[in-house]
């Protein structure tokens, strides 16, 4: 407390005392023990309120220690369990967790990782996939103020996700890797990848390629297999050396019935291989009997025009050709959707055409667009003209039924540049996306699609979609996002298939890497989005014949289950709703492909790299000895000491409104019952 409150306070009690003295001592009052009593009270009332004014405090100083965090991430992928170090991971965690001096220091933060980090020191080692990088992002965000030297118990193998070698130049912690392996080098030999595309067509030849690798000194022979069942389908002899340890096989092999077709590579492992499994691998293709051609009409260039065929080619079912408004005439029949890029009075014909064929189209609308051409020719929508122009941003429409949509982060997206003006549709229509302006929504179709006389056509109300494709990589780092949404419109333009109360959305088979997930939408005869339904899956092995039941559970817009769990096989699924007679029936596979076997030693050079560029040392599991020692004895990692500040009343405010209420209440009641009121 300053000294100038405490001469307010001084001051506050003799201006009160003097008030009450003058007030009941005065020359014709008595000094009688009431009337001092009176007084008394009356000082206590004033004092309180001129207290209440000036508000009294002090400041309170607290000191605390903070201790220095130790976090522990630790590796929970299944290729610790395959290098045999499982054992030895788990007792150097118990010894950790029972050391007394390093919790005294330290507060101990476990963390378990493999496709995802989470808070946990329980540790199984079945994750299927290992993202170190991702895991460090994570702890990043967490520790970001804080000193937090972190071990990282691992082999360092990573099966995807960026290089975490520099992740210190973002993750300003030291880091110490506790190394589960060893550099010792192993004769082997294994199938590094294949590249393939996921389809290819009937009665044609598609083309694969697999990198062979070899480890080891000597010259030796194998032989590179590929069969389907029982049949060999391609064989060839593989010459390895110290100096030619890697082969680039190109080959093709004929697509000749419908349907998912498997295969197995096999590159015949020597007598000596310590790790066989990585020298075997299942790959598989989608026959299809006809490939979507799709033609994109367009008077001039425009940066959309190759997103669009970028991103609907990313489908090898679908093939796009660019035409102008008059080649398109003669060659219409070849093309089972037409996509009209701002469209003019030079597409009179084309428009003429498609109304005579009653052909799917997808139209996009853009500042380049005759709006009275185009309001002439179309009959089921019509857009205002204001000879303005406006930029609008996506809002998707969780209830659009016709299909399944996964929200891409909409908001996120560059706004697409649009004519100014209200959109008016004379059918019913299914708004895929709505039109924001600075946030705000205006309930106004963006992409919209409807049916109308067994025809399907979708509206893109704006251009510059090339930016979203783009803004869709800088999100996910990857096209397949944007390009899937495209390929789901195209789909569904391009068939003429009746509306589905029970959608499914699903692949033809998975890796047995990666996770399987199957999605569902259901909607009430209005088609709006029913969230009140009990959705169900009956999944059968067609192999084994075992049959399971999943729920499905809901995630926004859609169903979804995870079908992650279950062994590679052949497999057909039902998914039912409970409260009507709805159901959908579909079939996959998952390969067999475990990544984290694919490994014999630790990323020593890696890790070691790692702690080097984060100031902290590596160390290897069965010798850790020094690891505690040189915790506690860094000085980097010693306790802080803080303080903090309070500002604190001397009385509470409500205390003294008490106080006040109170003394006048007693001076009220005495004086009432003295007669003196």
């Amino acid at each position: 407390m300053s000294s100038e409150t405490l001469l307010y306070i001084i001051l506050a009690g003799i201006v009160a005392l003097l008030l009450a003295i003058f007030q009941y001592f005065t020359k014709k009052k008595s000094v009688s023990k009431l009337n001092m009593l009176f007084s008394f009270l009356r000082f206590i009332t004033v004092f309180a309120v001129l207290l209440l004014l000036i508000n009294p405090s002090f400041e309170q100083v607290r000191l605390s220690v903070e201790k220095p965090n130790l976090v522990i991430a630790i590796d929970n992928s299944s290729s610790i369990k395959h290098l045999n170090l499982d054992k030895q991971a788990n007792s150097f965690i118990q010894k950790l967790s029972n050391n007394q001096v390093l919790k005294y220091k330290f507060n101990l933060e476990y963390y378990t990782f493999g496709a995802s980090i989470k808070a946990s020191d329980s540790v199984t080692f079945t994750e299927k996939q290992t993202n170190i990088y991702n895991a460090f992002s994570q702890l990043t965000q967490i520790y970001k103020q804080t000193t937090a030297p972190t071990l990282l118990i691992t082999d360092g193998n990573q099966t995807f996700g960026n290089d975490y070698q520099f992740i210190s130049n973002s993750y300003n912690q030291p880091i110490y890797p506790i190394i589960l392996g060893d550099t010792i080098t192993y004769t082997d030999l294994k199938i590094q990848q294949f590249n393939i595309n996921k389809y290819a067509y009937l009665k044609n030849k598609f083309p694969v390629e697999a990198i062979l690798v070899y480890n080891g000194n000597e010259n030796i022979n194998s032989r590179f297999i590929v069969t389907k069942g029982n049949t060999t389908v391609y064989s060839k002899i593989i010459n390895f050396s110290k100096s030619n340890n890697s082969k680039v096989i190109n080959f093709t092999l004929p697509a000749n019935s419908v349907g998912v077709s498997n295969y197995r590579a096999t590159l015949i492992p020597l007598e000596s291989e310590k790790n066989k499994i990585n020298n075997s691998k299942l790959f598989a293709v989608e026959v299809i009997n006809q490939k979507t051609k799709i033609a994109i009409i367009s008077d001039f260039p425009h940066p959309d025009l190759g997103a669009l065929k970028k991103s609907i080619e990313s489908n090898e079912q679908r093939s796009v050709s660019f035409l102008d408004s008059k080649e398109i005439v003669s060659q219409i029949n070849d093309f089972q959707l037409i996509v009209l890029y701002q469209p003019n009075n030079k597409f009179n014909e084309i428009f003429s055409l498609l109304e005579l064929q009653n052909k799917n189209r997808f139209v996009v609308v853009g500042t380049k667009t005759d709006l009275n051409f185009l309001n002439r020719v179309t009959k089921s929508y019509s857009q205002e003209i204001t000879n303005q122009t406006e930029t609008y941003q996506a809002e998707l429409n969780s209830n659009y039924a016709p299909f399944i949509i996964d929200d891409l982060n909409f908001e996120s997206f560059p706004p697409l540049h649009s004519n100014f003006g209200s959109t008016s549709f004379s059918i019913p229509f299914e708004s895929i996306l709505n039109k924001t302006i600075n946030g705000v929504s205006t309930q106004a179709p963006l992409l919209a699609t409807f049916e109308t006389n067994g025809r399907r056509e979708a509206v893109l109300f704006g251009e510059n979609i090339w930016q979203w494709r783009a803004q869709s990589y800088l999100n996910t780092k990857s096209f397949n996002a944007f390009d899937d949404f495209t390929g789901k419109l195209i789909q569904y333009l391009a068939s003429n298939k009746q509306k589905s109360r029970l959608n499914i959305d699903y692949e033809s088979f998975y890796s047995g890497s990666s996770n399987i997930i199957i999605k569902a939408e259901f909607f009430d005869k209005n088609y709006v989005f029913d969230t009140r339904e009990t959705l169900d899956i009956t999944v059968v092995d067609n192999i084994s014949e075992e049959q399971k039941i999943f729920p499905l559970i809901l995630k926004v817009n859609n169903y979804q289950v995870d079908l992650s769990s279950l062994p590679p096989s052949e497999y057909s699924f039902t998914i039912k709703t409970s409260n009507e007679n709805l159901s959908k029936s579909g079939s996959f596979q998952i390969l067999e492909y475990h990544v984290e076997q694919q490994f014999l030693n630790a990323n020593v050079t890696k890790l070691q790299q790692l702690a080097t560029n984060s100031s902290g040392t590596s160390y290897f599991i069965n010798n850790t000895e020094g690891l505690i020692s040189d915790l506690l004895n860094d000085n980097r990692y010693v306790p802080i000491q803080k303080n903090s500040k309070n500002t604190i009343p001397l009385i509470d405010w409500k205390y003294l409104l008490a106080i006040i209420a109170l003394s006048l209440g007693i001076e009220w009641f005495l004086r009432k019952y003295n007669g003196l009121i």
